[in-house]
């Protein structure tokens, strides 16, 4: 099942296939049992490129969030 068209998104916002590709390989780390939140993340991710927020290359450098949070005070 898909839920977002995102790859019209890269398409608008310049993103190349392979670019793409690595994008949603590191949001795909970050979301590996949830096909939803994976792809609504490259959908942002994406937009956040076209409105000039972010660059595709800045996204790449992302790291994913760590699996556990560790609450301090």
């Amino acid at each position: 099942m898909r839920y977002f068209n995102y790859e019209a998104a890269a398409r608008e916002a310049g993103i190349s296939d392979s670019q793409l590709a690595a994008l949603s390989q590191l949001m795909r780390q970050e979301f590996p049992k949830d096909d939803m939140l994976y792809e609504l993340h490259v959908l942002r991710a994406c937009m956040a490129v076209r409105g000039g927020y972010l660059t595709i290359a800045e996204a790449l450098k992302a790291k994913p969030a760590a699996k556990s949070l560790r609450w301090t005070r």
